[in-house]
């Protein structure tokens, strides 16, 4: 399911028009985005948790010339399902 068709469910399953429910998923993901941004937590009881995590500079391979480079550290967008989640898919 691609965000177009996360609307259209949505419009559908709660009566609003395509529009508001646009309008809605966009607003909980910039929320989302904004909070991971400050380096926050958000967590979405019996769906699970976003938030940031933390990379270690390491050390790769360019594969074109097989010469080795320095990734430098960096941070990154995490999701932790929760126990009812990952039990509702098995």
């Amino acid at each position: 399911m691609n965000k177009s068709e996360l609307i259209s469910e949505v419009a559908r399953k709660t009566g609003l028009s395509q529009r508001e429910s646009e309008v809605g998923i966009q607003n909980m993901l910039d929320l989302i985005s904004a909070e991971l941004k400050k380096s926050g937590k958000v967590t979405l009881t019996g769906f699970g948790t976003f938030d940031v995590g933390k990379r270690k500079a390491r050390s790769g391979v360019n594969p074109r010339t097989g010469k080795a480079i320095k990734i430098p550290a960096s941070k990154m967008p995490r999701f932790k399902p929760s126990r009812s989640l990952r039990s509702a898919i098995k």
